[in-house]
């Protein structure tokens, strides 16, 4: 990559002390594992709207015509001043040149989800979102998001960096310039990975750069992103990934030995049946790439999407 991921980021999960009570949440795969790939934009919406530190707790309260920003004790109302906010730093923020952002779970400005709101009548129900986190998706559809809170389920996680880093290859594409040549070195890169996510996404994108040449390029690149972002939005699978597997194992069939043949297969059965994480099959996948000099699956990003540091396909 030429340059690093821009990636917005709630103020507090970086350590800085921005909370109601003057405290922080700092998170410390944020700052020292996934930080060394990325380049932080940091948002506090309480703070920057001029809500001061330390300040009185607030919580999203039921309201006919949608949540409410209240605070706890007194119940101030400060909705209009957090939405004028919103909409005014989302503005902002498209000069950033964001890939993603990682909000605060459970805040009433900042949660994606989830988020309680309070009635007054029983137990709060926990089907909001952030004021700030709703004005940034609706603003910005098609960027990765997440919460810090689901960055702990391994699953999510890959889900959300692998999204992150193929939209700043993306964005480096589109850097050179809208030329047929990099639309389809892109999309031939990241057929396996596309794949691994969505079949039926990677027959559409397939079509897609399959009419170069009778669509205008602005429009073009502009429907290949939209589709890119929501095929990989799609969760793989443990299905998914051995039929990608399997399928990378075709290009071999004239190279691999009868006992590597073998191997290979018990490996990826293995991984089918729960035993052993991704990231083995793929790595004896990578070896016979090397080994038999296969040039097509070198360039492939579904063996390398990330980088290996970030330990994304070591879970079972």
């Amino acid at each position: 990559m030429l340059t690093k991921i821009r990636l917005g980021i709630s103020a507090c999960l970086l350590g800085e002390k921005v909370r109601f009570d003057g405290g922080h949440k700092l998170d410390r795969f944020i700052t020292e594992t996934l930080g060394k790939f990325v380049e932080f934009v940091q948002v506090c919406p309480e703070v920057e709207c001029g809500l001061g530190i330390p300040r009185e707790a607030m919580h999203l309260a039921a309201a006919p015509d949608g949540p409410r920003l209240v605070t706890v004790r007194t119940q101030a109302d400060h909705t209009e001043r957090m939405l004028a906010y919103a909409r005014k730093r989302v503005v902002e923020l498209e000069q950033e040149n964001l890939c993603g952002f990682i909000f605060k779970s459970d805040s009433p400005s900042s949660g994606m989800e989830r988020v309680k709101i309070y009635s007054g009548k029983g137990m709060a129900a926990k089907t909001g979102v952030g004021l700030f986190a709703q004005e940034f998706m609706q603003h910005f559809p098609l960027l990765p998001v997440e919460e810090e809170g689901r960055l702990h389920d391994p699953g999510l996680r890959e889900n959300f960096l692998e999204r992150l880093f193929s939209l700043k290859r993306w964005r480096d594409t589109l850097a050179l310039g809208p030329k047929p040549g990099h639309l389809v070195d892109f999309h031939t890169r990241h057929k396996l990975l596309i794949m691994s996510h969505s079949p039926k996404h990677y027959t559409l994108l397939g079509k897609l750069v399959a009419q170069i040449k009778g669509i205008p390029l602005p429009k073009l690149y502009e429907q290949y992103q939209t589709q890119l972002m929501e095929a990989l939005k799609i969760k793989t699978t443990i299905k998914k990934n051995v039929n990608v597997l399997l399928h990378v194992m075709g290009y071999f069939k004239k190279n691999l030995s009868p006992a590597e043949k073998e191997e290979l297969l018990e490996v990826i059965d293995e991984f089918h049946k729960g035993y052993i994480p991704l990231i083995v099959p793929v790595t004896l996948l990578n070896h016979y790439v090397r080994k038999y000099e296969q040039s097509y699956l070198k360039d492939q990003y579904y063996l390398h999407p990330h980088p290996i540091e970030l330990k994304l396909r070591n879970h079972v």
